[in-house]
């Protein structure tokens, strides 16, 4: 018996032209942000309250570059994303990294930055793991709130690389050109 889900990914995509209203506003305000809207929001609007959670990415993204750089967010994202072996998250901010001028497989970083790119791929591969230097320098060098919000977004940046592979959201086609 052929499976229901012989297409590449699991749930496809919303289409705006079959879209609801309330879908179809979540797609205009996309694209008036961002200028397009990726598979995985498409995949999400499925779900309207779903994409809204996640969407909420954004504000602990905003919170982050407010002690860090947007470099430093970005490579811990891209840290997390590789960790959990994401391929639209890790090419994602991979193309971020590149058209920032970054060489993303040997960046230059600085102590902050290797902290939060060590501190990324442990807390995706092995949470119950972390070694105790790292979180030695998490109680160095952030106050509480900054610690609460590093783990915080991580936990969202596992969630959104979660929902990327199981759904098995395919790659958005302006990052086939920055994948590995």
């Amino acid at each position: 018996m052929k499976s229901p889900y012989s297409k590449k990914e699991f749930i496809p995509m919303t289409e705006y032209e079959n879209s609801g209203s309330e879908v179809k506003a979540r797609y205009d305000e996309q694209i008036e942000t961002h200028g397009r809207i990726t598979n995985m929001k498409r995949t999400m609007l499925h779900a309207p309250k779903v994409f809204d959670v996640y969407m909420e990415w954004y504000a602990l993204r905003d919170m982050l570059a407010e002690f860090l750089s947007d470099r430093a967010v970005s490579l811990f994202a891209y840290a997390i994303s590789n960790g959990t072996n994401c391929l639209v998250c890790g090419t994602f901010f991979r193309k971020i990294l590149i058209d920032n001028g970054e060489n993303p497989d040997n960046p230059e970083l600085s102590e902050t930055e290797r902290f939060l790119m060590s501190f990324g791929q442990e807390l995706a591969k092995s949470p119950h793991n972390i070694p105790q230097n790292l979180y030695q320098y998490l109680e160095n060098h952030f106050t509480r709130e900054q610690q609460v919000l590093l783990i915080g977004f991580a936990g969202q940046m596992v969630a959104t690389n979660l929902f990327n592979t199981v759904a098995k959201v395919p790659l958005d086609e302006v990052l086939y050109s920055y994948k590995k």
